[in-house]
């Protein structure tokens, strides 16, 4: 690796480590459930997941998963 690469790859640790720096406004991630994978979508600060639960309820685990992982990283938004 050469040594812009190595000061580049530094950098990159820091700011992994600053997730403040990090606002997601819009990703599609599918998750393995313990039953089946699941299509969870984020636009806007809006989510959508294509399990039954959440199509009655509008959050499910599969959400509040990625809520308690992206913490900080999200704008914030209405409870």
């Amino acid at each position: 690796m050469d040594y812009g690469m190595i000061g580049k790859l530094d950098k990159a640790k820091r700011y992994a480590q600053q997730k403040d720096r990090f606002k997601f406004s819009s990703f599609s991630v599918t998750m393995n459930g313990d039953n089946n994978p699941h299509v969870i979508r984020y636009d806007g600060g809006n989510w959508q997941c294509d399990c039954d639960f959440f199509q009655t309820r509008g959050r499910c685990s599969h959400t509040m998963a990625l809520e308690i992982i992206l913490e900080g990283m999200l704008p914030d938004q209405q409870q």
